[in-house]
């Protein structure tokens, strides 16, 4: 009886975890694969994202390259524009020197000429009294 008992208690321990069929594993991963074809194509995705996000930096950086060249060049022909102002300031600072010079030497001759003429006035008013 004994042996019946643990005999019937083996078999039932054998028999109570049966056997997992083909179609129970798939039902059971099904879900899981679908998932993971969903995280898949949603990965994809991103790393297209990613992808024309890192075209667009690229382009970015070239365009950024660019406008520093472009303003480094402005900023050399800026300061060559203004060394060349500056050296036209200087000329034409000369230039009003010597024309003020000028001027002067003109109002000191027009000064010897008025004076001469007074002088020469007083000569011929003396040679017409005598």
């Amino acid at each position: 009886m004994k042996r019946l008992l643990a005999l019937s208690l083996v078999l039932m321990f054998l028999f109570s975890f049966g056997c997992v069929t083909k179609d129970y594993v798939k039902q059971q991963i099904d879900p899981i694969v679908d998932r993971l074809s969903k995280l898949e194509a949603r990965v994809a995705a991103l790393e297209s994202k990613i992808g024309a996000l890192e075209g667009k930096v690229a382009s970015a950086d070239s365009n950024a390259a660019e406008a520093k060249r472009l303003a480094n060049d402005a900023r050399a022909t800026a300061e060559e524009a203004k060394k060349l102002a500056n050296e036209c300031c200087k000329k034409a600072d000369a230039a009003v020197e010597k024309a003020e010079a000028a001027a002067k030497r003109a109002e000191a001759a027009a000064q010897r000429a008025e004076d001469a003429f007074s002088k020469s006035k007083k000569a011929f008013e003396l040679q017409q009294k005598k």
